[in-house]
């Protein structure tokens, strides 16, 4: 069975953009050929210029490292880690120096409206706090590009909103390419573009 079938999508920077469709459609299998982490068996990916299928495993780790960030439906914390350590982490893989990660880290926070609760862990946060983390994460290395699968599936409709709102002002302020896979229409109304997926391939686009 083909995953991801004839699918052709020119994404331009700044882009704030939902994959919809079924489970089984495609959606998480087309995020993670666009960001690197998976292969396709035919076809290209170009990143900024840069063929992905063709670059060294060490490479695309760098690039996914630097350029690229990731939102995960289970946000992806690390249980006995701060608000505040946990977005700090990509930084301290990259060897950047306490002070420095500790700055940029404490304004990713701002930036999804968590300063206050830096200090909190996992646990002593709402599911939609725990997402602001996660996305907080994803921005702190000044990524160009946040790849986000079911950022909304664990949170109420409310919730969700004010996720998706913060996503759309990375794209529209911080000029990041946002692409969101989901279930989600609410979310999906929200983004700039919906390309909708049935069995791997794109049946509509609005």
């Amino acid at each position: 069975m083909t995953a991801v079938n004839q699918v052709t999508l020119d994404i331009h920077p700044g882009s704030f953009m939902a994959v919809v469709g079924r489970s089984g459609s495609g959606k998480t299998t087309l995020l993670n050929l666009l960001s690197g982490l998976d292969r396709p068996t035919g076809g290209e990916v170009f990143f900024q210029g840069r063929d992905l299928t063709t670059l060294p495993e060490a490479e695309l780790v760098e690039l996914r490292r630097n350029k690229i960030g990731f939102v995960f439906q289970s946000f992806g914390l690390m249980p006995l880690l701060s608000a505040l350590e946990n977005v700090e982490l990509p930084l301290h893989i990259r060897g950047v120096s306490w002070r420095e990660r500790r700055r940029r880290a404490l304004e990713a926070l701002e930036t999804v409206g968590l300063g206050p609760r830096s200090r909190h862990r996992p646990y002593e946060l709402s599911g939609g706090e725990q997402q602001r983390v996660s996305i907080a994460r994803a921005l702190v290395t000044g990524a160009d590009a946040i790849f986000a699968d079911e950022p909304t599936g664990e949170l109420d409709t409310t919730t969700a909103v004010s996720i998706g709102e913060i996503l759309r002002d990375v794209a529209r302020e911080r000029g990041a390419t946002v692409i969101v896979a989901t279930h989600d229409l609410v979310l999906a109304e929200i983004t700039d573009r919906i390309v909708e997926l049935v069995d791997g391939q794109i049946i509509s686009e609005k």
